[in-house]
């Protein structure tokens, strides 16, 4: 059987994907903005078996990843969940085609750092997913200039909401999608997996850890 967390129509509720290697207070800090100015009644966390897009190689296992994001999470409102591994979901499109078919009258509302929303037309289906499913991108440090002009952003500028309007998002019919701005957390999965692995590389003995 596949466990979908606690859910019922009317209910809005936000989906943030990612693999969570790490996760940190980043991740924490974009569910806050978004739990607040969305107006959501809960938002899951859905930690994929591996990015497509990312090297998988080293990637700590799921039940690792998910065990760590539950620490950081801490918000009761926020759900830790590794669906996409159950459903086997390879790609976010997958997993929102099932959860809109499982979940009929739930109002999802898709989640992304403005640093994805770069790459965000690289994405398999992503025109689908912009047509199916309200999408809010949470600025990020170094994305901030730059996100106006992806690929995305461009192709659905009609569809951009005010974002004084932005608790409207879950109840409007797709494409439909919001920019958020908030102070932000510098912290990224990429900086803290490179200092994991200078630390581990520093640790070795001189033989070992190479020049």
């Amino acid at each position: 059987m596949i466990h979908l967390p606690p859910h019922a129509p009317g209910m809005r509720i936000g989906l943030f994907g990612g693999s969570f290697d790490p996760p940190h207070e980043g991740h924490a800090h974009v569910s806050q903005v978004a739990l607040q100015r969305l107006a959501l009644d809960r938002l899951w966390w859905l930690v994929t078996p591996g990015n497509p897009l990312k090297e998988t190689a080293g990637l700590p296992s799921l039940e690792q990843r998910i065990a760590a994001a539950q620490k950081i999470a801490r918000d009761p409102r926020i759900i830790v969940t590794g669906l996409e591994a159950e459903i086997g979901a390879r790609y976010t499109a997958d997993t929102l085609r099932f959860l809109h078919r499982r979940c009929p009258g739930v109002r999802f509302v898709w989640i992304m750092g403005a640093d994805n929303l770069l790459q965000f037309h690289r994405w398999r289906d992503w025109q689908e997913i912009a047509r199916t499913t309200p999408i809010a991108i949470v600025d990020r440090p170094g994305a901030t200039f730059r996100a106006a002009s992806a690929k995305a952003a461009q192709r659905f500028a009609r569809a951009r909401l005010p974002e004084s309007a932005a608790a409207l998002l879950a109840d409007m019919p797709p494409p439909a999608f919001v920019y958020l701005h908030a102070p932000r957390v510098a912290q990224s999965s990429t900086a803290l997996r490179s200092a994991r692995l200078f630390a581990g590389a520093a640790a070795l003995p001189p033989e070992q850890g190479g020049s």
